[in-house]
Order: C-alpha cells, then structure tokens, then sequence
C-alpha cells in the first residue's frame, strides 16, 4: 500500500466520522428541544432509550474509527520513517553565587526600620522642639501660655500662639489628671493620642530582635566555617585545566604550521594513544615522557594540544608553579592527585607548563635548596617510574632551560624523548601567518612571502602578534581590510617599538641623530659581509632616538670571523661618525659600544677568533640560577684575564681603524645622505641604494 492510498483511506475515514458525529449531535438536538406528550412518560422513555441506543452505537463507530485511523499512521510512519530526533538537553546555567553576609546585613536593616517605624519613641524629634521639664510645662500651661497640647505615650507636646514647641516626658504611672493638665477652667485643648496597638510591636521587636540576629550571626558563621573547611581538604587537590576529547575548540597539527620534524616525532606518541596494541604485540614501549625544549613563544604548548587533539584523549594541563606553596607537602599531594585522576581518565595526557619551576637541580642554592620543590620533584620521580605497564598515560613538559632541570628527570623511563623546537624559518614563518589570518579580511594584494623575509628571528608568538596589531592598525584607520602597509607598520612597531612622536629633539640633536645613523648605514653598506640596509630613520621608538634596520636576504646559522668584524666596524659606524662630524662623541653610542664588546669578548671566550687559540674560557652551559655558581672562580688564571682584556681591546682597535677608513673617503657621501635624512626623516631601502646607483663607490674589503 502505497503512501498516497494510505493518505486519501485516512481523509476518507475522517470525513466519514466527522458525518457521523455530526448526525448524532443533531439527533441528540432534536431529542433534547422536542416536547414531552401528555399521555404518559412511555413514550418519552421509549423515544429517550432509542436515542441512547443510537448514541452509543455512533460512539462505537467512532472509537472504531479513531483504531483505524491510528493504524494507517502508524503504518504510514513505517513506510516514511522519520529519524528520531533527541531531546534538547537543557542549558547549563552555573548556580549564581551570593554572599549571605549580604542578606544578614539586609535582613539587619529591615529590623531596625521596622523598629524605629514602629516605635515613635525611637524616632528623633523635630529640630525645633524644645525639651523642657514636666513642672515647668504644667506650670506654663496653668497660665495659658500654650494654644495647643498633646500626650503621646510618656511624651507630652506643647504648641505656643507663636509656634514654638516644647516636649516634657510624663513620669511613669502619673495620669494627665494628676499632673494637673486635665484643668475645665483653662481652655487649652489636651488631646491624648492612644499607642497601646504599636506597643505591643514594639515590644515584640524590642525582645525577638537581638535574638533573631544573634540566631543568623551562628548560621552565617557555621556556613562560613563548612566552607573553610571545605576549602581545607581540597588545598591539596589538583589545579590541573582539563580539556575534554569532545570540545568544540579542539586542536590538530592543522593547526600547528611549521615543525615538521617536530610533528614527526610525535606522531608515535599519537599512534600509541590511539592503537596501543600494536606496540605492545612487538614488545615495543612509548616513551612515558616527552620534553619539549625550545625557546619562549615556539609553540610548545600549541603542540601538545596537537598531540591530544590528534589523539583524541583528554589532556590536563597544569603549569610547574601551580605544584609550589608555602606549606610542605601540598605540592606532593596535588602530583599524586593530578595522576590519579589521569590514571582514571586514560588514556590521556598529562601536559606541565614550566617544568623548570619544579624540576631543578637538587641541592642547588644558598642554604641547600628548597625543601617543598624538592618533596614536589621527588613525587613527580615516583609517579613516572610508577607507571603500570598497561597505563596509557603519557607526561609532555615544555622548558626553556633544560640546562636546569634535574638529572633524574631527564634519564630514560622518565622523560625517554627530547624534541627540540627550533625558531621557525621562512617557509614556516608563511605558514604561520597563513594559519593567523584565517579570521581576518585581508587584502588581495598583500604578500605574506615579503612579511616572512623580513620577520628572521620572530617566532610563532611574535607572528601573532604582528598580525593582530595590523588588523588594530586598520580598524583605527577605518579600513574594511588588512593592507600590505598596515603589516609592515607593524613589523617596526614589534621589531623596534612603538613611534615616540611626542619625544622632540632639537635641531642639533636631530642633526647628530641622523650623522650617527647614517654613518651605521654607509660601513654597513660599504662592507661586503654585513646585511642589506632595510631602512634608516630619525624618527624615535621606543628607547632609541633612531634606527638604522638591517635585514638578511637568508636565514642564517653560521657566523664567519670576517662577518663578526664587518658587523663590528658597521655598530662602531655612529660612533665614529660623530666623531668625525662634530668632533666629539654623545651617549647616544652607548648601546652600539655595548653590543660590539660582547661580540668581541664572545670572539676571544667563546669562539677561539683570536690569537690565543682555540681555547674556551669559562664554563659553558652551567647552571645560571641563584646560588648556582655561588663561590665558583673561573677556569683561568688573572695572567689570562689579562690577556683575554687585551685581546678585546686589540680587535675593538681594528674596527675603529677601519670604520675611520671607510668613513673619511665617503665623507661627502655621508654628509648628502644625512641632508636627505634630515629632511625625510626616513629612507626605505630603494631611497637609500639609489645614493649608490650614480657612481660607482669603491667598497674597502677586509
């Protein structure tokens, strides 16, 4: 039976049903409005039964019909079967949380209202009324000196011609009468105002009110102490966030650009969570803890979010500083909390942000070191090696000091693996950025290739950062898209810091300013080994009152011993500069000098880029934290401090020597260039090469 004949059999029954009711409330009608006859009541009560019969034949029929009707639905339903759809859960509201101590204080002041309203002697009299004593009213009143008075209670009133008031209180047990305030012969009305119905509420308010707020004083402070104790027994519990497998923000390695290799290693982590059996037949065992060392904003945390996400399985977050309190043995407790509640929940991931806050050396600092990160450490040892061989629960930690952590932490059935994560390159810098601008309007014409060759060094956090101060950037200039300018205006305002146009410097300082500059462009530009001139500016920002941008065509991870002295003579450029120019030298060289001293003792100390040999002095890669090389001395006598000193003055020497050589034969050059940037105030890098483009300049190699 087809779902057409079913529909037009039902229409069919309807209407036949409708037809029958429809005659059988009409004869009911006519049964009920037709007249009774006078010969007797047999023929009413025949008429009476045959309409009953009737009707309860037609209710039959209906009920028959009413049967059918739900059968061809319910073959209909079968024949066109509908998915079931589920219920709607209800919306999760959090229960709104109130302060009692605010109701009692409430419920305090309603008391006392009702107290004074009730009780007019608690009311304060009117400013003007006077308070005299019972005598000297009674007396005024014999002499007719008041045109009105009235007794309230124990208070008595008294009004003069001119309006003043008096008030004297009436001594307890003594009429009006006896007072002598009852007197026919002076005509002064006495009016007497009965308050025997607001007594009794008085009294009532008087006597229950303390009670009362005594009452609620115990069970606000009973509440107050159930909840310090509450509180008590869950000091020791986990702080740990935990991120559910089902949430809607859930995190894939589509969302992490870049890190290949990284990924790379992770993915058996993944594999494992998801198909353990697989290694388990071959005997094979995961690493029970991952460490994921790399620097500040690399995507550490980003990662291990991936891994769960990949993984599908729930991940407890939680950083090395949530474990440390003041009270021994707290941080002890929450590790054992933390993985037994994961150990409940396994598969899953326990993720500890910071690792370093906790898992330090032992024994290092002033005074032996601390007792509470100790005890933390030492439970999160147990808890690794603790591990049933059928827990599938894996630790990933992120640190950006692996040099500190303890070394039981880093043995193998700890932390087993060690996945670095380097800065991104270029290739991965524009897959970051492409990952970021997913929520934002960009323009068709901006080129993120550009954007990547000129952030080396930034990393995936600073991208981010970059972009969203572009899109700050264009929503203040009104603009519907990201343009190309807006993220270039930013990559100063990260790189370099924000504009200081408020900062103004006078006409000489701004001269000295744009010579210093200038002369770090032109060694730089002369030079063969030292990077491409991006752009040079008078304009302040942040601390520097200029700057002079180089940037490098490729990223690099090598440094020659020409290209740390080309680097030397292009920082010491500004210094000689002015030098040359004015005769004189400023602080605004300060930092230059800063920096090319470091690199020229890292030649000598570090490096072995001097005429000592390839020797390294002081210890590397030791611990650098307080009380760590507390009374150490350094592994070289004062004989070769000395010549170590010698050594950095000898090549600081060399540059200037040749920054001087470079300087005064582009002296002409150095002066037109710093004209042009007094003018513009900066000069891209097209401005600047063009000064190069006329005539050919001799370049003074090493």
């Amino acid at each position: 039976m087809t779902p057409r004949i079913n529909e037009r059999i039902m229409l069919e029954l309807s209407v036949t049903s409708v037809g029958n009711e429809a005659r059988l409330s009409s004869r009911l009608r006519s049964s009920a409005t037709k007249p009774v006859s006078s010969h007797g009541k047999r023929n009413s009560s025949r008429e009476t039964k045959a309409v009953t019969q009737t009707g309860i034949v037609a209710l039959t029929e209906r009920r028959n019909y009413q049967n059918i009707l739900k059968n061809l639905l319910l073959v209909k339903n079968m024949s066109n079967p509908t998915p079931p759809q589920l219920p709607k859960s209800p919306r999760f509201k959090p229960p709104r949380q109130t302060n009692s101590f605010i109701y009692v204080l409430l419920f305090a002041l309603l008391l006392t209202a009702s107290y004074y309203i009730f009780n007019p002697q608690g009311l304060s009299t009117d400013t003007k009324t006077t308070e005299i004593p019972i005598s000297q009213m009674v007396r005024e009143y014999n002499e007719g000196l008041y045109s009105n008075m009235e007794v309230k209670n124990g208070r008595v009133f008294a009004t003069t011609e001119k309006g003043d008031m008096f008030l004297a209180y009436r001594p307890e047990g003594e009429s009006i009468t006896e007072l002598g305030l009852n007197n026919q012969a002076i005509s002064t009305p006495v009016t007497v105002i009965s308050t025997e119905g607001t007594t009794f509420w008085v009294n009532m308010i008087a006597n229950w009110l303390p009670i009362v707020l005594f009452v609620v004083l115990i069970v606000f402070m009973a509440k107050q102490l159930g909840k310090g104790a509450n509180s008590a027994f869950s000091f020791g519990k986990s702080q740990a966030r935990v991120y559910s497998k089902d949430g809607k923000n859930r995190t894939t390695f589509k969302d992490v650009a870049g890190m290949d290799e990284s990924k790379g290693e992770l993915v058996e982590v993944v594999d494992f969570l998801k198909n353990p059996k697989k290694y388990s037949k071959m005997g094979a065992k995961i690493p029970r803890g991952v460490l994921l060392v790399g620097a500040p904003g690399t995507g550490k945390t980003l990662l291990a979010r991936a891994v769960a996400g990949e993984a599908n399985v729930p991940f407890f977050s939680i950083s090395g500083s949530e474990f440390v309190e003041m009270f021994v043995g707290v941080g002890a407790s929450r590790v054992r909390d933390l993985f037994q509640k994961a150990k409940h929940n396994a598969p899953c991931i326990i993720f500890v942000d910071e690792i370093d806050a906790v898992g330090r050396q032992r024994g290092f600092g002033m005074g032996g070191g601390h007792d509470e990160r100790e005890q933390t450490l030492n439970q999160i040892l147990t808890e690794m090696d603790g591990f049933e061989n059928d827990t599938n629960v894996i630790v990933m930690a992120a640190t950006n000091r692996p040099d500190v952590l303890d070394a039981a932490l880093l043995r193998p059935g700890r932390f087993d693996r060690r996945v670095i994560i380097d800065m991104p390159n270029l290739e991965e810098r524009e897959a970051i950025l492409n990952v970021h601008i997913r929520n934002k309007p960009m323009d068709k014409n901006v080129k993120l290739v550009k954007i990547a060759q000129q952030t080396p060094g930034f990393s995936g956090a600073d991208l981010e950062n970059l972009l969203n101060e572009a899109a700050i950037l264009a929503a203040k200039r009104n603009q519907t898209t990201v343009k190309q300018d807006d993220l270039e205006h930013s990559i100063e305002k990260v790189g370099l810091g924000p504009e200081k146009k408020s900062r103004r410097l006078n006409p000489q300082e701004k001269k000295i300013t744009a010579y210093h500059e200038v002369g770090h462009a032109l060694v730089g530009k002369m030079l063969p080994n030292c990077d491409p001139v991006h752009k040079v500016s008078i304009i302040s920002r942040g601390m520097a009152l200029g700057v002079t941008w180089f940037l490098p065509e490729e990223d690099r991870h090598l440094r020659s011993l020409s290209k740390f002295k080309d680097e030397l003579c292009s920082l010491m450029g500004g210094y000689m500069a002015e030098k040359l120019t004015f005769g004189e030298v400023t602080t605004g060289a300060s930092n230059d000098l800063q920096k090319a001293t470091g690199i020229a003792r890292a030649m000598v100390t570090d490096y072995g880029m001097s005429e000592l040999g390839p020797i390294i002095f002081g210890e590397q890669g030791g611990g650098k934290f307080l009380g760590a090389d507390f009374g150490s001395k350094p592994n070289y006598s004062e004989a070769v401090a000395g010549q170590i000193d010698e050594q950095v003055a000898k090549i600081m020497n060399e540059a200037q020597v040749r920054t001087i050589q470079v300087l005064t034969e582009n002296r002409e050059l150095l002066a037109e260039i710093a004209e042009e940037l007094l003018i513009k105030e900066v000069l891209n890098k097209e401005d600047f090469d063009a000064f190069f483009e006329s005539k050919k300049r001799k370049i003074i190699k090493k």
